[in-house]
């Protein structure tokens, strides 16, 4: 027989008993279904958390009080509440200091603000960031209209101020804001910028925000208010690890941190920020993995049990195929085939619900649609293995039958 008609005498088999081919496409829809629907809503996930934080430019890290993200206890936490704040001393201490970096930056951020123009007010919700120049530089921030603060803005603590595009949508309808002017905590601030839109962080919006000179934040609210972050560019990818062990050497020096102590101040980059996250992710990927693997185990099973079914009620077919001249790879081939397609069949189905039920599912975090290609590959591969393994003793059971035994067979 021609492998086109061991196919096709294959998917007649199947035909023929569709229950129990149903029944056994079912086991492994379960079991792929439940690895592609975890992988496409953690994918999701990870895509909406890695566009979400990629806020620093490439070869950038920050040093901050805390780190980005804590999932200690209460005690970890008030470790990291009893460090020192970082101070605007300190970043201009390792401004002189660093002279590996290409630009530094630092800011300072409150919450909570309201932006007032005329009769017109935003929310309670706006996070007012404090600045120095080199932050347009070392972050994704982009003027798209007016100019970006300088360092005449901060030498002499001016009132001026760049504004999210949220912002501009609540108080400025129709109107120009550079070149006007708004009131901030019953303060009076010439709009000078505005900055182009942000992408989204699960569905919810990243331009609530305005920006001003540090100083005038500091005389605002006081130096010691808030901890300062400090962000450090690296001229290339070639040398930004050497930028970042000078800045912690530089770091410890500058805050009196003892030899042998732990550092008192955390780095992170837009790497670094994804790598932890993937590491949080990747024990539910495992979990996943070992429960669609338990359920193929439990389908493969199934499709065994099936085939030798199968090959005890066509112990008569198999006898007369043999009698006029069939081979045992013929036979063989034909009834892997079948478990093979059975195990495609079932895989491709759960491919097809996973990824529509797991889209569905985030779309209500507000992630962005997305299919885990690398995991669909993993799946159909397992759907072929699964097949294969628990396919071939039947395969074999059958093609390693007398014909003569077969042909009496009733």
């Amino acid at each position: 027989m021609k492998l086109s008609q061991i196919f096709t005498v294959s998917f007649q088999s199947l035909q023929s008993n569709r229950l129990r081919t149903l029944l056994t496409i079912l086991g492994v829809v379960v079991g792929i279904f439940s690895i592609i629907v975890i992988m496409t809503i953690l994918t999701m996930l990870q895509n909406s958390i890695e566009s979400g934080v990629s806020f620093l430019s490439k070869n950038t890290f920050q040093i901050q009080k805390f780190p980005p993200i804590q999932t200690g206890g209460h005690a970890e936490r008030d470790k990291y509440r009893n460090r020192k704040n970082i101070t605007i001393e300190d970043f201009y201490r390792l401004e002189s200091l660093l002279k590996q970096a290409k630009y530094m930056g630092a800011d300072q951020g409150r919450g909570g603000r309201i932006v007032k123009f005329r009769n017109n007010e935003t929310n309670p919700n706006i996070y007012l960031l404090g600045i120095t120049a080199g932050v347009m530089k070392t972050s994704n921030l982009n003027v798209e209209s007016g100019r970006e603060i300088r360092e005449t803005d901060i030498d002499y603590s001016r009132n001026v101020c760049m504004l999210g595009m949220d912002v501009i949508d609540k108080i400025f309808p129709g109107i120009d804001p550079v070149g006007q002017y708004v009131r901030i905590d019953n303060r009076q601030f010439l709009v000078i910028g505005v900055l182009e839109r942000q992408p989204e962080f699960f569905g919810q919006t990243m331009d609530r925000y305005a920006i001003i000179p540090i100083s005038t934040f500091q005389a605002m609210y006081g130096k010691r208010a808030r901890s300062v972050d400090i962000t450090v560019m690296s001229y290339g990818k070639d040398d930004y690890d050497d930028v970042i062990e000078a800045a912690i050497g530089h770091m410890r020096k500058i805050r009196k941190i003892a030899p042998g102590d732990e550092d008192d101040f955390n780095i992170f980059s837009n790497e670094s920020l994804i790598s932890q996250i993937n590491e949080i992710t990747s024990g539910v990927k495992i979990g996943a993995l070992v429960i669609s693997l338990i359920a193929l185990l439990a389908a493969g099973v199934g499709i065994m049990n099936i085939m030798l079914v199968s090959v005890t009620e066509r112990t008569r077919e198999i006898g007369i195929r043999k009698a006029v001249g069939a081979k045992k790879m013929n036979i063989l081939f034909q009834f892997l085939i079948e478990a093979v397609v059975l195990c495609i069949i079932g895989g491709s189905i759960g491919i097809l619900l996973g990824i529509g039920i797991g889209n569905l599912a985030g779309s209500f975090l507000n992630a962005e649609t997305a299919v885990p290609y690398d995991w669909v590959a993993i799946g159909l591969s397992l759907c072929i293995l699964v097949g294969v393994i628990f396919g071939t003793y039947p395969a074999y059971k059958a093609a390693n039958l007398d014909p003569i035994e077969a042909l009496r067979y009733e």
